[in-house]
């Protein structure tokens, strides 16, 4: 198996998370914090996707699909259009609202058909490309896109949690 079939398969995993922990929930379910400091359903695959979107479109020399196929506008959401969710307080991450999860599957789609058109147009070479110097040592895109994989799949993760946190909450708030 090639290193980019390998990393193709990768984001094929991120997305199977993504689809299940969305699959049925609610706007409430969506946006339900497990507390005033937590993130959200709604919050953590935004960020999950804009991460993706960020450093795929920064190293495949591309438009991010956020702006370029219109999702910050269909969000509408309080935050600067460039913003990625990285740094961000908790009442910016609370911000992050949506009332279905149809936006959120459309703009994670978007970008992961982006992700894997790039990923699979890779050769072996390419992932010894350096594509971040401001480290020592400088970040090739092999490891750039090892590191979005790892960032995704533990936000991916933390999504499925809040959802189960979530829907077990409901029979306990009547005792």
């Amino acid at each position: 198996m090639k290193a980019t079939e390998v990393l193709a398969d990768g984001f094929g995993r991120i997305r199977e998370v993504v689809h299940e922990v969305l699959d049925g929930l609610t706007d409430e379910e969506l946006n339900a914090r497990p507390d005033p400091a937590a993130n959200s359903v709604a919050w953590l695959v935004w960020h999950l996707t804009r991460v993706q979107d960020d450093h795929i479109a920064d190293a495949a020399d591309l438009p991010q699909v956020w702006r370029e196929q219109g999702w910050s506008d269909r969000f509408g959401l309080s935050l600067p259009v460039a913003a990625t969710g990285y740094g961000q307080t908790a009442k910016q991450a609370g911000a992050v609202r949506v009332d279905s999860p149809e936006p959120l599957l459309g703009y994670f789609d978007a970008v992961h058909e982006q992700s894997l058109r790039f990923v699979r147009g890779l050769s072996a070479a390419d992932l010894d490309r350096v594509v971040d110097e401001r480290w020592d040592p400088p970040v090739t895109l092999g490891v750039r896109l090892v590191s979005v994989l790892t960032d995704d799949l533990q936000h991916a993760g933390q999504a499925a949690y809040v959802r189960g946190l979530t829907e077990r909450r409901a029979p306990y708030a009547s005792t």
